[in-house]
């Protein structure tokens, strides 16, 4: 199975930009566990001064480490805990966020450009 890239967007209200950074400074020992056993590998977290939020994580299957971290007590105590921190949500962050369309990357354009090399150009070529 091909690891999925995720990158998403939120917008955390102004008024709550340091506490926002502050809550992910020491997130739950829990929290951790729980996303890293549900398939959300390699997240991060961006924050621009005027609270834009931009997120990435790889997975396998986005619906399967969605619907785990779903099945968690520790996601639905922290997802109530930080949904007061967006505007225009709708749902829990973890479901609501908009999700961005990868355009370009560099290592799958790399192995396309390697791959175009290798193949034995036709006779017609």
């Amino acid at each position: 199975m091909s690891i999925r890239r995720v990158c998403f967007q939120l917008q955390v209200k102004p008024g709550l930009i340091a506490e926002y950074t502050a809550r992910h400074a020491a997130v739950w020992p829990d929290m951790l566990e729980a996303l890293k056993s549900s398939g959300w590998n390699n997240y991060s977290l961006f924050l621009r001064p005027d609270g834009l939020l931009i997120g990435y994580f790889e997975t396998d299957n986005l619906d399967v480490a969605r619907a785990r971290m779903v099945a968690t007590d520790v996601n639905a105590r922290w997802q109530a805990e930080m949904s007061g921190f967006f505007e225009d949500l709708n749902g829990a962050p973890d479901q609501g966020f908009l999700q961005l369309t990868e355009v370009f990357n560099l290592e799958d354009q790399l192995a396309a450009a390697a791959a175009a090399l290798t193949q034995p150009k036709s006779l017609g070529d």
